[in-house]
Protein backbone atom coordinates (compact mmCIF):
# COMPACT_ATOMS: atom_id res chain seq x y z
CA UNK A 1 0.00 0.00 0.00
CA UNK A 2 1.18 3.57 -0.66
CA UNK A 3 2.45 5.85 2.02
CA UNK A 4 -0.14 8.04 3.69
CA UNK A 5 0.10 11.67 2.47
CA UNK A 6 1.92 14.15 4.69
CA UNK A 7 -0.03 15.42 7.69
CA UNK A 8 -2.03 18.62 7.09
CA UNK A 9 -1.90 21.68 9.34
CA UNK A 10 -2.97 21.35 13.01
CA UNK A 11 -6.40 22.87 12.46
CA UNK A 12 -7.33 19.93 10.24
CA UNK A 13 -5.73 17.17 12.33
CA UNK A 14 -8.84 16.57 14.43
CA UNK A 15 -10.55 15.38 11.25
CA UNK A 16 -7.87 12.79 10.68
CA UNK A 17 -7.90 11.61 14.25
CA UNK A 18 -11.50 10.72 13.36
CA UNK A 19 -12.36 8.86 10.08
CA UNK A 20 -14.79 5.75 10.10
CA UNK A 21 -18.38 6.31 11.26
CA UNK A 22 -20.05 2.96 11.11
CA UNK A 23 -22.59 5.19 11.26
CA UNK A 24 -23.99 8.12 13.09
CA UNK A 25 -26.98 7.43 10.82
CA UNK A 26 -27.39 3.84 11.88
CA UNK A 27 -25.45 0.58 11.56
CA UNK A 28 -24.15 -0.63 8.23
CA UNK A 29 -26.53 -3.55 8.48
CA UNK A 30 -29.38 -1.09 7.86
CA UNK A 31 -28.24 -1.01 4.25
CA UNK A 32 -27.18 -4.54 3.46
CA UNK A 33 -24.90 -4.89 0.50
CA UNK A 34 -26.46 -5.83 -2.81
CA UNK A 35 -26.42 -9.57 -3.27
CA UNK A 36 -25.07 -8.95 -6.77
CA UNK A 37 -22.43 -6.46 -5.68
CA UNK A 38 -19.33 -6.25 -7.81
CA UNK A 39 -16.14 -8.01 -6.83
CA UNK A 40 -13.29 -5.98 -5.35
CA UNK A 41 -11.36 -6.46 -8.59
CA UNK A 42 -14.29 -5.05 -10.58
CA UNK A 43 -14.51 -2.02 -8.28
CA UNK A 44 -10.79 -1.33 -8.45
CA UNK A 45 -10.83 -1.67 -12.23
CA UNK A 46 -13.75 0.75 -12.55
CA UNK A 47 -12.03 3.32 -10.35
CA UNK A 48 -9.12 3.40 -12.81
CA UNK A 49 -11.40 3.42 -15.83
CA UNK A 50 -13.15 6.66 -14.88
CA UNK A 51 -13.19 9.68 -12.60
CA UNK A 52 -14.46 7.57 -9.68
CA UNK A 53 -17.76 5.69 -9.42
CA UNK A 54 -21.37 6.72 -9.62
CA UNK A 55 -24.52 4.60 -9.57
CA UNK A 56 -25.11 4.80 -13.33
CA UNK A 57 -21.60 3.57 -14.12
CA UNK A 58 -21.84 0.68 -11.67
CA UNK A 59 -25.26 -0.32 -13.04
CA UNK A 60 -24.03 -0.27 -16.63
CA UNK A 61 -20.95 -2.30 -15.74
CA UNK A 62 -23.08 -4.84 -13.89
CA UNK A 63 -25.39 -5.10 -16.92
CA UNK A 64 -22.67 -5.57 -19.54
CA UNK A 65 -19.72 -7.14 -17.73
CA UNK A 66 -16.17 -5.89 -18.08
CA UNK A 67 -15.46 -6.96 -21.66
CA UNK A 68 -18.62 -5.51 -23.21
CA UNK A 69 -18.40 -2.42 -20.97
CA UNK A 70 -14.88 -1.71 -22.25
CA UNK A 71 -15.96 -2.42 -25.84
CA UNK A 72 -18.79 0.10 -25.51
CA UNK A 73 -16.45 2.79 -24.18
CA UNK A 74 -13.74 2.29 -26.79
CA UNK A 75 -16.30 2.15 -29.60
CA UNK A 76 -17.73 5.52 -28.46
CA UNK A 77 -20.75 5.41 -30.76
CA UNK A 78 -23.00 7.32 -28.39
CA UNK A 79 -20.91 10.49 -28.50
CA UNK A 80 -20.94 12.57 -25.33
CA UNK A 81 -24.42 12.37 -23.75
CA UNK A 82 -24.96 14.60 -20.73
CA UNK A 83 -27.97 15.14 -18.45
CA UNK A 84 -30.41 17.70 -19.91
CA UNK A 85 -29.81 20.32 -17.15
CA UNK A 86 -26.04 20.11 -17.72
CA UNK A 87 -26.48 20.46 -21.48
CA UNK A 88 -28.67 23.51 -20.89
CA UNK A 89 -26.06 25.04 -18.57
CA UNK A 90 -23.31 24.50 -21.15
CA UNK A 91 -25.47 25.96 -23.92
CA UNK A 92 -25.96 29.11 -21.85
CA UNK A 93 -22.27 29.97 -22.22
CA UNK A 94 -21.15 32.31 -25.00
CA UNK A 95 -18.10 30.12 -25.60
CA UNK A 96 -20.40 27.21 -26.44
CA UNK A 97 -23.16 28.94 -28.40
CA UNK A 98 -21.09 31.31 -30.58
CA UNK A 99 -19.04 30.00 -33.53
CA UNK A 100 -15.33 30.43 -32.91
CA UNK A 101 -14.83 32.31 -36.16
CA UNK A 102 -17.49 34.79 -35.02
CA UNK A 103 -15.75 35.21 -31.66
CA UNK A 104 -12.47 36.06 -33.39
CA UNK A 105 -14.17 38.34 -35.90
CA UNK A 106 -15.81 40.22 -33.04
CA UNK A 107 -12.44 40.44 -31.29
CA UNK A 108 -10.78 41.87 -34.41
CA UNK A 109 -13.52 44.48 -34.85
CA UNK A 110 -13.36 45.39 -31.17
CA UNK A 111 -9.57 45.74 -31.27
CA UNK A 112 -9.75 48.03 -34.29
CA UNK A 113 -12.39 50.14 -32.59
CA UNK A 114 -10.26 50.48 -29.44
CA UNK A 115 -7.17 51.29 -31.50
CA UNK A 116 -8.96 54.23 -33.12
CA UNK A 117 -10.20 55.64 -29.79
CA UNK A 118 -8.41 58.71 -28.37
CA UNK A 119 -6.26 58.10 -25.31
CA UNK A 120 -8.14 58.53 -22.06
CA UNK A 121 -10.46 56.88 -19.57
CA UNK A 122 -12.87 55.55 -22.19
CA UNK A 123 -10.10 53.75 -24.05
CA UNK A 124 -8.71 52.31 -20.82
CA UNK A 125 -12.20 51.12 -19.84
CA UNK A 126 -12.71 49.51 -23.26
CA UNK A 127 -9.39 47.64 -22.97
CA UNK A 128 -10.33 46.45 -19.49
CA UNK A 129 -13.74 45.25 -20.70
CA UNK A 130 -12.13 43.35 -23.57
CA UNK A 131 -9.71 41.68 -21.15
CA UNK A 132 -12.60 40.67 -18.88
CA UNK A 133 -14.48 39.30 -21.88
CA UNK A 134 -11.48 37.13 -22.77
CA UNK A 135 -11.21 35.89 -19.18
CA UNK A 136 -14.93 35.06 -19.14
CA UNK A 137 -14.57 32.98 -22.31
CA UNK A 138 -11.63 31.08 -20.84
CA UNK A 139 -13.55 30.39 -17.62
CA UNK A 140 -16.51 29.15 -19.64
CA UNK A 141 -14.24 26.77 -21.56
CA UNK A 142 -12.86 25.48 -18.25
CA UNK A 143 -16.35 25.02 -16.80
CA UNK A 144 -17.56 23.17 -19.89
CA UNK A 145 -14.69 20.71 -19.66
CA UNK A 146 -15.24 20.17 -15.93
CA UNK A 147 -18.95 19.51 -16.50
CA UNK A 148 -18.15 16.95 -19.19
CA UNK A 149 -15.68 15.25 -16.85
CA UNK A 150 -18.21 15.02 -14.00
CA UNK A 151 -21.27 14.00 -16.02
CA UNK A 152 -19.98 12.31 -19.18
CA UNK A 153 -21.28 8.73 -19.43
CA UNK A 154 -18.12 7.45 -21.10
CA UNK A 155 -15.75 8.05 -18.24
CA UNK A 156 -12.76 6.48 -19.98
CA UNK A 157 -13.18 8.97 -22.80
CA UNK A 158 -13.48 11.82 -20.30
CA UNK A 159 -10.18 10.78 -18.74
CA UNK A 160 -8.61 10.66 -22.19
CA UNK A 161 -9.85 14.16 -23.04
CA UNK A 162 -8.16 15.42 -19.86
CA UNK A 163 -5.01 13.38 -20.63
CA UNK A 164 -4.70 14.79 -24.14
CA UNK A 165 -5.50 18.35 -23.03
CA UNK A 166 -2.52 18.01 -20.72
CA UNK A 167 -0.32 16.23 -23.26
CA UNK A 168 -1.03 18.82 -25.98
CA UNK A 169 -1.05 21.61 -23.42
CA UNK A 170 -1.79 25.24 -24.34
CA UNK A 171 -1.63 28.26 -22.03
CA UNK A 172 -4.93 30.11 -21.92
CA UNK A 173 -3.55 33.57 -21.17
CA UNK A 174 -1.38 33.78 -24.28
CA UNK A 175 -2.58 35.73 -27.31
CA UNK A 176 -6.00 34.71 -28.56
CA UNK A 177 -5.98 31.29 -26.87
CA UNK A 178 -8.73 32.35 -24.44
CA UNK A 179 -11.02 33.03 -27.36
CA UNK A 180 -10.49 29.59 -28.92
CA UNK A 181 -9.99 27.44 -25.79
CA UNK A 182 -13.43 25.82 -25.92
CA UNK A 183 -13.01 25.08 -29.62
CA UNK A 184 -9.68 23.41 -28.81
CA UNK A 185 -11.23 21.10 -26.20
CA UNK A 186 -14.51 20.27 -27.90
CA UNK A 187 -13.57 20.29 -31.60
CA UNK A 188 -9.86 19.37 -31.58
CA UNK A 189 -9.24 17.06 -28.61
CA UNK A 190 -12.61 15.47 -27.84
CA UNK A 191 -13.46 14.02 -31.30
CA UNK A 192 -10.03 12.36 -31.55
CA UNK A 193 -9.53 11.24 -27.94
CA UNK A 194 -10.05 7.55 -28.78
CA UNK A 195 -9.08 7.57 -32.46
CA UNK A 196 -5.82 7.37 -34.36
CA UNK A 197 -2.94 9.22 -32.76
CA UNK A 198 -1.83 10.55 -36.15
CA UNK A 199 -5.25 12.18 -36.64
CA UNK A 200 -5.06 13.73 -33.17
CA UNK A 201 -1.63 15.22 -33.94
CA UNK A 202 -2.97 16.68 -37.20
CA UNK A 203 -5.99 18.10 -35.39
CA UNK A 204 -3.78 19.87 -32.84
CA UNK A 205 -1.46 21.05 -35.64
CA UNK A 206 -4.44 22.65 -37.36
CA UNK A 207 -5.83 24.19 -34.18
CA UNK A 208 -5.62 27.98 -33.78
CA UNK A 209 -5.00 27.48 -30.04
CA UNK A 210 -1.84 25.43 -30.65
CA UNK A 211 -0.61 27.60 -33.51
CA UNK A 212 -1.03 30.73 -31.38
CA UNK A 213 0.51 29.23 -28.26
CA UNK A 214 3.64 27.81 -29.92
CA UNK A 215 4.07 30.68 -32.40
CA UNK A 216 3.71 28.77 -35.65
CA UNK A 217 1.28 31.43 -36.84
CA UNK A 218 4.44 33.57 -37.26
CA UNK A 219 6.46 30.82 -38.98
CA UNK A 220 7.20 31.89 -42.57
CA UNK A 221 9.91 31.56 -45.22
CA UNK A 222 12.77 33.87 -44.28
CA UNK A 223 11.38 34.30 -40.75
CA UNK A 224 11.44 30.75 -39.45
CA UNK A 225 10.17 30.06 -35.93
CA UNK A 226 11.21 26.67 -34.51
CA UNK A 227 9.09 26.69 -31.34
CA UNK A 228 6.29 24.43 -32.51
CA UNK A 229 8.54 22.11 -34.50
CA UNK A 230 10.66 21.49 -31.40
CA UNK A 231 7.74 20.83 -29.06
CA UNK A 232 5.94 18.71 -31.66
CA UNK A 233 8.88 16.30 -31.59
CA UNK A 234 10.03 16.65 -27.97
CA UNK A 235 6.71 16.84 -26.09
CA UNK A 236 3.98 15.63 -28.43
CA UNK A 237 5.38 12.64 -30.32
CA UNK A 238 8.96 11.35 -29.86
CA UNK A 239 10.26 12.50 -26.49
CA UNK A 240 13.69 13.60 -25.32
CA UNK A 241 16.54 11.28 -26.23
CA UNK A 242 14.61 9.50 -28.98
CA UNK A 243 17.25 10.12 -31.65
CA UNK A 244 16.05 13.21 -33.49
CA UNK A 245 18.55 16.05 -33.92
CA UNK A 246 18.53 19.84 -33.98
CA UNK A 247 18.74 19.56 -37.76
CA UNK A 248 15.50 17.56 -37.73
CA UNK A 249 13.87 20.36 -35.71
CA UNK A 250 15.10 22.92 -38.25
CA UNK A 251 13.85 20.85 -41.18
CA UNK A 252 10.46 20.34 -39.58
CA UNK A 253 10.21 24.07 -38.92
CA UNK A 254 10.75 24.68 -42.65
CA UNK A 255 8.07 22.12 -43.47
CA UNK A 256 5.68 24.00 -41.17
CA UNK A 257 6.26 27.42 -42.76
CA UNK A 258 2.95 28.85 -43.93
CA UNK A 259 0.94 26.82 -41.40
CA UNK A 260 -1.10 29.34 -39.44
CA UNK A 261 -4.43 30.91 -38.57
CA UNK A 262 -6.82 32.48 -41.05
CA UNK A 263 -6.61 36.30 -40.90
CA UNK A 264 -10.42 36.62 -41.31
CA UNK A 265 -10.02 39.06 -44.16
CA UNK A 266 -9.15 39.16 -47.88
CA UNK A 267 -5.80 37.71 -48.93
CA UNK A 268 -4.21 40.20 -51.31
CA UNK A 269 -1.11 38.00 -51.52
CA UNK A 270 -3.10 35.36 -53.40
CA UNK A 271 -4.35 37.94 -55.88
CA UNK A 272 -0.77 39.07 -56.40
CA UNK A 273 0.48 35.47 -56.79
CA UNK A 274 -2.29 33.60 -58.63
CA UNK A 275 -0.01 30.59 -59.25
CA UNK A 276 -0.29 29.79 -55.52
CA UNK A 277 -4.10 29.78 -55.45
CA UNK A 278 -4.45 26.02 -55.93
CA UNK A 279 -1.96 25.35 -53.15
CA UNK A 280 -3.87 27.30 -50.52
CA UNK A 281 -5.56 25.18 -47.81
CA UNK A 282 -8.23 26.36 -45.39
CA UNK A 283 -10.16 24.32 -42.81
CA UNK A 284 -12.21 26.55 -40.55
CA UNK A 285 -9.74 28.88 -38.84
CA UNK A 286 -6.73 26.90 -40.04
CA UNK A 287 -4.87 27.92 -43.15
CA UNK A 288 -1.84 26.88 -45.11
CA UNK A 289 -0.63 29.97 -46.95
CA UNK A 290 1.65 28.91 -49.84
CA UNK A 291 3.08 32.42 -50.20
CA UNK A 292 4.67 32.00 -46.73
CA UNK A 293 6.01 28.48 -47.33
CA UNK A 294 9.59 27.39 -47.96
CA UNK A 295 9.45 25.08 -50.98
CA UNK A 296 12.96 23.67 -50.69
CA UNK A 297 13.42 19.91 -50.33
CA UNK A 298 13.91 18.72 -46.74
CA UNK A 299 15.39 15.70 -44.98
CA UNK A 300 13.50 14.69 -41.81
CA UNK A 301 14.54 11.72 -39.68
CA UNK A 302 16.66 10.49 -42.57
CA UNK A 303 13.82 10.66 -45.09
CA UNK A 304 13.71 13.08 -48.03
CA UNK A 305 10.55 15.15 -48.30
CA UNK A 306 10.19 16.99 -51.58
CA UNK A 307 9.13 20.62 -51.38
CA UNK A 308 5.48 20.48 -52.41
CA UNK A 309 3.43 22.60 -50.01
CA UNK A 310 0.90 21.29 -47.51
CA UNK A 311 1.57 17.71 -48.60
CA UNK A 312 4.93 18.04 -46.82
CA UNK A 313 3.12 18.58 -43.53
CA UNK A 314 1.00 15.44 -43.81
CA UNK A 315 4.02 13.37 -44.85
CA UNK A 316 6.03 14.69 -41.92
CA UNK A 317 3.27 13.85 -39.42
CA UNK A 318 2.91 10.36 -40.93
CA UNK A 319 6.66 9.82 -40.65
CA UNK A 320 6.95 11.07 -37.07
CA UNK A 321 3.92 9.24 -35.66
CA UNK A 322 5.05 5.91 -37.17
CA UNK A 323 8.43 6.00 -35.47
CA UNK A 324 8.98 3.25 -32.84
CA UNK A 325 10.04 6.04 -30.48
CA UNK A 326 6.57 7.61 -30.79
CA UNK A 327 4.86 4.34 -29.90
CA UNK A 328 7.12 3.98 -26.87
CA UNK A 329 6.76 7.59 -25.73
CA UNK A 330 2.96 7.74 -25.91
CA UNK A 331 2.51 4.28 -24.39
CA UNK A 332 4.73 5.20 -21.43
CA UNK A 333 2.84 8.44 -20.77
CA UNK A 334 -0.52 6.65 -20.88
CA UNK A 335 0.77 4.04 -18.45
CA UNK A 336 2.14 6.79 -16.17
CA UNK A 337 -1.29 8.39 -16.03
CA UNK A 338 -3.38 5.24 -15.57
CA UNK A 339 -1.11 2.66 -13.96
CA UNK A 340 1.94 3.88 -12.04
CA UNK A 341 4.38 6.77 -11.72
CA UNK A 342 7.05 4.32 -12.90
CA UNK A 343 5.08 1.94 -15.12
CA UNK A 344 6.33 -1.63 -15.65
CA UNK A 345 8.56 -1.76 -18.77
CA UNK A 346 6.88 -4.98 -19.89
CA UNK A 347 3.48 -3.25 -19.96
CA UNK A 348 4.84 -0.25 -21.86
CA UNK A 349 6.43 -2.62 -24.38
CA UNK A 350 3.12 -4.44 -24.94
CA UNK A 351 1.28 -1.15 -25.39
CA UNK A 352 3.93 0.15 -27.81
CA UNK A 353 3.66 -3.07 -29.83
CA UNK A 354 -0.10 -2.56 -30.08
CA UNK A 355 0.45 1.09 -31.05
CA UNK A 356 2.66 0.07 -33.97
CA UNK A 357 0.54 -2.89 -35.05
CA UNK A 358 -2.66 -0.78 -35.07
CA UNK A 359 -1.05 2.29 -36.69
CA UNK A 360 -1.49 4.34 -33.54
CA UNK A 361 -5.06 3.31 -32.63
CA UNK A 362 -5.49 4.88 -29.18
CA UNK A 363 -8.46 2.67 -28.30
CA UNK A 364 -6.49 -0.51 -29.00
CA UNK A 365 -3.55 0.69 -26.91
CA UNK A 366 -5.95 1.40 -24.04
CA UNK A 367 -7.48 -2.06 -24.44
CA UNK A 368 -4.04 -3.64 -24.06
CA UNK A 369 -3.48 -1.65 -20.88
CA UNK A 370 -6.90 -2.21 -19.32
CA UNK A 371 -6.73 -5.96 -19.94
CA UNK A 372 -3.23 -6.29 -18.47
CA UNK A 373 -2.17 -7.99 -15.26
CA UNK A 374 0.10 -5.01 -14.56
CA UNK A 375 -2.92 -2.72 -14.17
CA UNK A 376 -4.49 -5.09 -11.64
CA UNK A 377 -1.22 -5.24 -9.68
CA UNK A 378 -1.23 -1.46 -9.26
CA UNK A 379 -4.64 -0.95 -7.65
CA UNK A 380 -4.63 1.36 -4.64
CA UNK A 381 -1.22 2.80 -5.42
CA UNK A 382 -1.90 5.64 -7.87
CA UNK A 383 -2.40 9.05 -6.24
CA UNK A 384 -5.09 11.25 -7.79
CA UNK A 385 -4.03 14.50 -9.42
CA UNK A 386 -6.14 17.61 -8.60
CA UNK A 387 -8.44 17.11 -11.59
CA UNK A 388 -9.10 13.52 -10.59
CA UNK A 389 -9.65 14.52 -6.96
CA UNK A 390 -12.09 17.35 -7.66
CA UNK A 391 -14.10 15.51 -10.32
CA UNK A 392 -14.20 12.24 -8.39
CA UNK A 393 -15.28 14.00 -5.19
CA UNK A 394 -18.23 15.67 -6.94
CA UNK A 395 -19.17 12.45 -8.74
CA UNK A 396 -19.12 10.45 -5.52
CA UNK A 397 -20.90 13.12 -3.47
CA UNK A 398 -23.69 14.05 -5.88
CA UNK A 399 -23.99 10.76 -7.81
CA UNK A 400 -25.48 12.20 -10.99
CA UNK A 401 -27.45 15.05 -9.37
CA UNK A 402 -27.01 18.05 -11.70
CA UNK A 403 -25.18 21.04 -10.26
CA UNK A 404 -26.23 24.55 -11.27
CA UNK A 405 -22.92 26.38 -10.98
CA UNK A 406 -19.53 25.06 -12.12
CA UNK A 407 -17.44 27.99 -10.87
CA UNK A 408 -16.62 26.33 -7.53
CA UNK A 409 -14.96 23.55 -9.53
CA UNK A 410 -12.63 26.10 -11.12
CA UNK A 411 -11.86 27.69 -7.77
CA UNK A 412 -10.87 24.31 -6.34
CA UNK A 413 -8.67 23.55 -9.35
CA UNK A 414 -6.97 26.92 -8.92
CA UNK A 415 -6.42 26.29 -5.20
CA UNK A 416 -4.84 22.93 -5.98
CA UNK A 417 -2.56 24.47 -8.60
CA UNK A 418 -3.79 22.62 -11.70
CA UNK A 419 -6.17 24.92 -13.59
CA UNK A 420 -7.18 23.78 -17.07
CA UNK A 421 -5.21 25.85 -19.62
CA UNK A 422 -3.14 27.17 -16.71
CA UNK A 423 0.25 25.58 -17.41
CA UNK A 424 2.62 28.33 -18.56
CA UNK A 425 5.10 25.92 -20.18
CA UNK A 426 4.06 23.45 -22.92
CA UNK A 427 5.10 20.32 -21.02
CA UNK A 428 1.76 19.87 -19.21
CA UNK A 429 1.07 19.20 -15.54
CA UNK A 430 2.99 16.40 -13.74
CA UNK A 431 1.64 12.86 -14.02
CA UNK A 432 3.39 11.54 -10.91
CA UNK A 433 1.90 11.63 -7.43
CA UNK A 434 4.88 13.42 -5.89
CA UNK A 435 3.90 16.55 -7.78
CA UNK A 436 0.61 16.73 -5.86
CA UNK A 437 1.23 15.33 -2.36
CA UNK A 438 2.98 18.14 -0.48
CA UNK A 439 1.66 19.17 2.94
CA UNK A 440 0.22 22.36 1.43
CA UNK A 441 -1.52 20.39 -1.29
CA UNK A 442 -3.01 17.98 1.24
CA UNK A 443 -4.24 20.83 3.43
CA UNK A 444 -6.11 22.27 0.44
CA UNK A 445 -7.62 18.87 -0.32
CA UNK A 446 -8.97 18.60 3.21
CA UNK A 447 -10.50 22.07 2.94
CA UNK A 448 -12.14 21.21 -0.38
CA UNK A 449 -13.38 17.89 1.00
CA UNK A 450 -14.96 19.85 3.84
CA UNK A 451 -16.57 22.30 1.42
CA UNK A 452 -18.09 19.44 -0.58
CA UNK A 453 -18.90 17.22 2.39
CA UNK A 454 -20.70 19.94 4.35
CA UNK A 455 -22.47 21.50 1.37
CA UNK A 456 -20.68 24.77 2.13
CA UNK A 457 -20.36 25.68 -1.53
CA UNK A 458 -22.42 27.17 -4.35
CA UNK A 459 -22.60 24.15 -6.65
CA UNK A 460 -26.41 24.00 -6.40
CA UNK A 461 -26.91 27.79 -6.58
CA UNK A 462 -27.10 29.33 -10.08
CA UNK A 463 -24.45 31.97 -10.64
CA UNK A 464 -25.60 35.42 -9.54
CA UNK A 465 -28.36 34.07 -7.29
CA UNK A 466 -28.34 34.24 -3.46
CA UNK A 467 -27.41 30.94 -1.83
CA UNK A 468 -30.43 29.07 -0.55
CA UNK A 469 -30.34 26.28 1.98
CA UNK A 470 -27.37 24.38 3.31
CA UNK A 471 -27.90 21.08 1.51
CA UNK A 472 -25.09 18.62 1.95
CA UNK A 473 -24.62 15.40 -0.02
CA UNK A 474 -25.42 11.99 1.46
CA UNK A 475 -22.42 9.76 0.83
CA UNK A 476 -23.77 6.87 2.90
CA UNK A 477 -25.74 5.38 0.01
CA UNK A 478 -26.10 1.98 -1.60
CA UNK A 479 -23.25 3.01 -3.92
CA UNK A 480 -20.98 3.54 -0.91
CA UNK A 481 -21.88 0.25 0.77
CA UNK A 482 -21.53 -1.74 -2.43
CA UNK A 483 -18.20 -0.26 -3.48
CA UNK A 484 -16.26 1.68 -0.84
CA UNK A 485 -17.26 0.20 2.51
CA UNK A 486 -15.83 -3.31 1.89
CA UNK A 487 -12.36 -2.00 1.03
CA UNK A 488 -11.80 0.62 3.74
CA UNK A 489 -8.55 0.38 5.66
CA UNK A 490 -8.69 0.00 9.46
CA UNK A 491 -7.31 3.51 9.92
CA UNK A 492 -10.03 5.05 7.79
CA UNK A 493 -12.73 3.02 9.56
CA UNK A 494 -11.47 4.17 12.94
CA UNK A 495 -11.50 7.80 11.88
CA UNK A 496 -14.94 7.62 10.25
CA UNK A 497 -16.34 6.06 13.41
CA UNK A 498 -15.43 9.20 15.34
CA UNK A 499 -17.33 11.60 13.08
CA UNK A 500 -20.09 13.45 14.92
CA UNK A 501 -22.32 14.27 11.93
CA UNK A 502 -23.01 13.18 8.38
CA UNK A 503 -21.24 16.30 7.11
CA UNK A 504 -18.12 15.47 9.09
CA UNK A 505 -18.29 11.84 7.96
CA UNK A 506 -18.48 12.99 4.33
CA UNK A 507 -15.44 15.18 4.85
CA UNK A 508 -13.44 12.38 6.45
CA UNK A 509 -14.20 9.97 3.62
CA UNK A 510 -13.24 12.40 0.84
CA UNK A 511 -10.08 13.29 2.80
CA UNK A 512 -9.00 9.70 3.37
CA UNK A 513 -6.07 7.94 1.68
CA UNK A 514 -8.59 5.29 0.55
CA UNK A 515 -10.33 7.92 -1.59
CA UNK A 516 -7.24 9.85 -2.70
CA UNK A 517 -5.50 6.73 -3.98
CA UNK A 518 -7.09 4.60 -6.63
Amino acid sequence: MPDTPKMPPRRIRPWLSALSLLLVLGPASAMARDAHALSQDDIDWLRRDGFELDSATVARYRELGRSRFLDEQLDDRDGDPLPAPITALINSYEAANTPTEQLLTNLRDEQEKIKNMPEGDDKAAAKKAQQQHANDLLQQAQQIEMLHAVYGQNQLKEQMVWFWLNHFSVYGAKGRVRWVANDYTQNTIRPHALGKFRDLVMATLESPAMLEFLDNAQNAKGHVNENYARELMELHTLGVGSGYTQQDVQQLALILTGVGVSPLRDRPALREHPRFADMFVQKGLFEFNPTRHDYSDKVLLGQKIKGSGFDEVTKAVDLITRQPACAQFISKKLAEYFVADEPPPALVAKMAKTFQRSDGDIAEVLRTMFESKELAASYGKKFKDPMQFVVSSVRMAYDGKPIANAKPLLNWMNQLGEPIFGRLTPDGWPLDGSGWSSSGQMAKRFEIANSIGTGNNRLLTPEGMPKTGGDFPMLTTRLYYDTFDPRLSPGTRDALAKATSQQEWNTFLLSSPDFNYR
